[in-house]
C-alpha cells in the first residue's frame, strides 16, 4: 500500500519557489470555495495548499470552465505585490481558444463591457456602473473547414485556433469579446453557440470550454527576475488538436 508521500498530487504544479507557486488548473475546477457552489469539494486553492504544505493566497482568477496557469503567493506580503502587478497591467497573459468561424490573421477588439456583478462578492456594489474599457488582441494560428452542416445556414463548418492576449482583465472578457466578434468560443455555455458545442461533445467527446490560459509572463515579486509560466493543454484539447492537425500550430 502506498504511503501518503507516494500519493500523486491532485493538482499539477508547474512552478514553485519559497515565495510563489503556479499550477495548471483543470477545467471545471473552482479556484476557491464559493457559496454559489456549496456541493463542490475540490478547489484549486485547497489542492495547491495540500500539495505544497503551506497556506497560499490567490492573486488572480480563472473562470471555472477555463484551464491553465493559476498563480498563488505563499505570503500576504507577496500576494499584495502580485495583486498590484495584475491591477497595474504588468503581467502579460496569453490564452488559447478554438472559436467558430474563420478569424482574420490578427487584430484587436476594443469594446467596453458592462459591469456584471457577482452574486456574492458584489452584493452591495452599485448596479449602475458605466461600461469598463476592455481590450483584447488576437492572433489566428490555424483554421479548418469541415464538410459538416452544423448550422442550417451553412453547408460546412469553420473553426479557428487563436491566441488571445487581453490588455485588461474584465469579468468574462475573452468570452464576451469573442461573442461580440461573432466568433464565440467552443464549449462556452454562457456566450457560445449551443449547436457547435453539441457537435464537439458528440463528435470529439469534448465536454469542456476550449479556452486555456497558456502563459503568464511577469517579474518575480521578490527577485524581479523575468518569470514565464506555461501550462500544457489537457487531453480533451489535445484530442481536438490532433484530429484537426493543429499540433504544430502551437
Amino acid at each position: 500500500m502506498n504511503s501518503a508521500s507516494d500519493t500523486p498530487p491532485q493538482i499539477e504544479i508547474i512552478y514553485e519557489d519559497e515565495h510563489v507557486v503556479a499550477v495548471n488548473k483543470e477545467a471545471r475546477l473552482l479556484v476557491h470555495r464559493s457559496w454559489l457552489d456549496k456541493g463542490e469539494t475540490r478547489f484549486a486553492m485547497q489542492l495547491t495548499r495540500d500539495a505544497v504544505g503551506c497556506h497560499v493566497f490567490p492573486v488572480h482568477r480563472l473562470d471555472r470552465p477555463t484551464s491553465g496557469v493559476l498563480l498563488f503567493a505563499k505570503s500576504s506580503a507577496v500576494a499584495r505585490i502580485l495583486t498590484d502587478a495584475f491591477t497595474e497591467r504588468r503581467v502579460t497573459k496569453q490564452y488559447l481558444a478554438i472559436v467558430r468561424g474563420f478569424m482574420p490573421q490578427s487584430g484587436t477588439v476594443d469594446y467596453a463591457l458592462s459591469f456584471q456583478p457577482d452574486a456574492i462578492a458584489d452584493k452591495f456594489a452599485r448596479m449602475d456602473k458605466p461600461a469598463q474599457t476592455a481590450v483584447t488582441h488576437w492572433q489566428c494560428l490555424a483554421q479548418i473547414e469541415l464538410p459538416v452542416a452544423v448550422s442550417k445556414k451553412h453547408p460546412t463548418s469553420r473553426y479557428s485556433l487563436v491566441r488571445l492576449t487581453p490588455e485588461t482583465g474584465r469579468k468574462h472578457q475573452l468570452r464576451r469579446h469573442m461573442k461580440h466578434l461573432f466568433h464565440p468560443i467552443l464549449g462556452d455555455t454562457s456566450y457560445g453557440d449551443i449547436r457547435h458545442t453539441r457537435f464537439f461533445r458528440t463528435q470529439y467527446d469534448c465536454q469542456r470550454m476550449l479556452l486555456h490560459a497558456q502563459t503568464l509572463a511577469l517579474s518575480h515579486p521578490v527577485t524581479n527576475e523575468p518569470l514565464v509560466l506555461t501550462a500544457d493543454v489537457d487531453s480533451e484539447w489535445q484530442r481536438v488538436l490532433e484530429v484537426f492537425g493543429w499540433e504544430e500550430a502551437l
